[in-house]
């Protein structure tokens, strides 16, 4: 109907069933299913997905069968790096958006994917904003994002001993398992008993 929705491939719910019957293991087959579905969405945005020139950013996504508002996990700007940051920098003419949305994608895949408690980086961003004197985030510059970033990285690394991934392919294996993982959180369950949802339908995974 001429909507311009973006290209992306789903990985089904029957997937998802499959990972918790098998000890919460992805499927035989799955990383080359993945690598293909990557390849399509490239071919389609003419983008690469970890090339530091022309970056292709994806976001994944749960797709239960009914809709569990809120209950569910979802990784926005999925591959940025340190180095495709600056290539979106440059192709979007925006240097402050860019740095914008790496820490927003740091902020929230240390949250929902590496289990970073969330109130650590949103302290950091408080405090960025009350020793610069602004009150809200939109006074915030290029050169304060990018030194938000070093803080959240730091951050990450105090907190949980490891660097932030700057591999893509680690990032989106890491946000795809957050998203199956999200269908047997303590909310999700809670909500399904209220609501009648089968725990066994399983959720897919949309990543777009």
């Amino acid at each position: 109907i001429g909507l311009p929705v973006p290209p992306g491939f789903t990985i089904t719910t029957e997937v998802c069933t499959a990972y918790y019957a098998n000890g919460e293991a992805f499927p035989v087959g799955l990383t080359d299913q993945v690598a293909k579905g990557i390849a399509h969405i490239e071919g389609v945005t003419g983008k690469s997905f970890g090339d530091p020139a022309n970056p292709l950013l994806v976001s994944v996504r749960s797709g239960a069968r009914v809709s569990m508002p809120g209950m569910m996990d979802t990784v926005l700007n999925l591959g940025l790096n340190d180095k495709t940051v600056e290539g979106l920098s440059a192709s979007s003419g925006d240097a402050r958006f860019a740095w914008d949305s790496y820490r927003r994608f740091i902020q929230m895949y240390s949250d929902v994917v590496l289990g970073l408690d969330h109130h650590l980086v949103e302290d950091a961003l408080e405090i960025a904003k009350e020793d610069n004197g602004f009150y809200a985030d939109v006074e915030m510059g290029e050169e304060h994002w990018r030194a938000l970033v070093a803080e959240y990285k730091s951050i990450v690394l105090q907190g949980l001993g490891r660097e932030f991934p700057q591999d893509v392919n680690e990032q989106l294996w890491g946000a795809i398992r957050a998203v199956f993982d999200s269908w047997d959180s303590d909310r999700a369950k809670v909500y399904r008993r209220l609501n009648d949802i089968p725990g066994d339908w399983g959720t897919a995974v949309n990543v777009q």
